[in-house]
């Protein structure tokens, strides 16, 4: 995935790699708490310092940085405040993007809780499940659609991204009706892979938690092993 934009000095269009839009997401979360730590009282970070932060090089840091037209100041590094107004004017939609999540189980009410309010431009508004026992209900102070109303909820709602955590035997009951709604992305939380036509133009990311832990459980064998 590429993300454009333009700078804002030269109106040209730039294309960002998917890796710096996360760690632009990631930095602004980390300056955001730099910002509000009053026992601090900062205003500005240097680039070495916003690498220690995040476990990368300050080369790195630069380099992204350079890519969105920030510059720092010599003496003082980068104005806290400014940074996260030029990154949140890059990444974020313009209006208000509807979220949905789709199968309301214990991790959708997880993820649904501490995610709203956290983003000014990103909201869960609704949820769809099949569970009779939770359709019409308010779970995480969202309201629960029955899954067969999903094209018309998400047109109606004019909801743009949805929030995959129904179980993966479910899956394919549902790729048409996603293509079908017009749903620009989805944030797979399923073990299956989300095979769809190239002319949806649905961008998608998988999260799949056992290959994560796998991967965390393999390397810390390997860490074990070098003690």
């Amino acid at each position: 995935m590429i993300l454009k934009h333009k700078n804002m000095s030269d109106n040209k269009q730039l294309v960002l790699p998917e890796r710096t839009v996360e760690r632009l997401s990631e930095y602004r979360r980390m300056l955001f708490r730099q910002m509000n730590n009053y026992e601090i009282k900062k205003t500005h970070i240097y680039s070495h310092e916003l690498a220690s932060l995040h476990g990368i090089t300050a080369v790195q840091v630069r380099r992204d940085l350079m890519l969105i037209g920030f510059t720092s100041d010599i003496k003082k590094g980068y104005n806290i405040k400014e940074l996260i107004n030029c990154i949140a004017e890059i990444i974020d939609t313009p209006t208000i993007t509807n979220i949905a999540v789709v199968g309301m189980g214990k991790m959708a009410k997880a993820i649904t809780s501490y995610f709203n309010g956290k983003r000014n431009k990103l909201k869960i508004i609704a949820s769809f499940d099949s569970d009779p026992e939770k359709i019409g209900a308010k779970i995480a102070g969202i309201h629960c659609y029955d899954i067969s109303s999903l094209v018309e909820i998400i047109k109606k709602e004019k909801i743009k991204m949805l929030v995959l955590t129904l179980p993966s035997s479910q899956v394919d009951d549902i790729k048409s009706d996603i293509i079908e709604s017009g749903i620009k992305g989805i944030l797979n939380f399923t073990s299956s892979t989300i095979n769809l036509d190239k002319e949806a133009n649905i961008y998608i990311q998988d999260f799949d938690i056992i290959t994560l832990l796998e991967k965390i459980a393999y390397f810390s064998k390997e860490n074990n092993e070098n003690l």
